[in-house]
């Protein structure tokens, strides 16, 4: 029987756990949606980074204007660094051709713990469609939502919702009378955040049957109310929540590579065909 598993925090699973498995990282507010707009703004690659040292170590060994440092601590960027963590910072004429290295609070933490995984994909609202098309061929995914600050936050749930009902439907499973034949074992989390998803969705739609896009205004309102959109707007930074919220607005996926400890664009209609990244 095909599996879908949710990890509502990387502390709710192992390393171990995840080995030679399928998993999908999501981080809305803000890493993975950082992460997917500066690939398709044509960065190179992301390098991921557990520490501000670490990045800063990571950075040095590069060229002059061939890398640029991003990140943030308490959703404030770093001093020194080149960027923060707000998506929209991240634009072709900063990051084009070159190598980002980013840390940030809790996205780079989940990633870390993915390594052991057979493969890698980075997630958002922003390219909910693609990463489900790059998944639709797997009968095992592992969502892994980071949270904030160590604790479960509902922007990362809603996401793995959503990422939940796109492989069922992408794989001719909806939610609906599912047949035994046609039948996905879930872990209750994953039910939780499918659940999650579709009461949000329910108020937009006629019906389940209609699958209506959804409205991304709507959905910064419910991304607001969460913990970490509250975090984002005692600090100012309430507009990278409706960037997070743009739903479907990119067609590549990021892959993270294992060997090379970087993130690289994959095309949705060929996940294993990535841009060559240069040091």
């Amino acid at each position: 029987m095909d599996s879908l598993t949710v990890h509502l925090l990387p502390g709710l699973t192992t390393a171990a756990d995840l080995a030679g498995k399928v998993v999908v990282v999501v981080d809305v507010l803000r890493a993975t949606t950082t992460i997917i707009h500066a690939l398709a703004a044509g960065a190179l690659e992301v390098i991921p980074c557990l520490e501000v040292e670490d990045a800063r170590r990571t950075a040095s060994g590069f060229a002059p204007g061939r890398v640029v440092l991003g990140g943030e601590r308490g959703g404030l960027p770093i001093e020194g660094f080149d960027l923060g963590n707000s998506p929209e910072e991240y634009s072709p004429r900063v990051v084009a051709d070159k190598t980002v290295v980013l840390t940030t609070t809790n996205g780079t933490k989940a990633l870390e713990i993915c390594r052991t995984a057979r493969r890698v994909l980075v997630a958002g609202f922003v390219n909910a469609a693609a990463v489900a098309e790059a998944i639709r061929d797997e009968s095992a995914v592992d969502i892994l939502c980071a949270g904030t600050r160590g604790r479960i936050s509902r922007d990362d749930v809603l996401a793995a919702g959503c990422l939940a009902q796109r492989w069922l439907h992408q794989r001719g499973r909806g939610t609906q009378q599912p047949s035994p034949a046609t039948a996905v074992a879930m872990n209750d989390s994953a039910r939780m955040a499918l659940d999650a998803w579709e009461l949000l969705t329910s108020a937009q739609s006629p019906g389940p049957s209609q699958r209506q896009p959804v409205d991304p205004a709507a959905l910064a309102a419910q991304l607001r109310q969460t913990q970490g959109g509250r975090d984002l707007s005692e600090i100012g930074l309430s507009g990278d929540i409706d960037v997070a919220a743009r739903i479907d607005r990119f067609s590549i996926v990021g892959r993270l590579d294992s060997q090379r400890g970087s993130i690289v664009a994959a095309d949705r209609g060929g996940p294993w065909t990535t841009r060559p990244a240069g040091r």
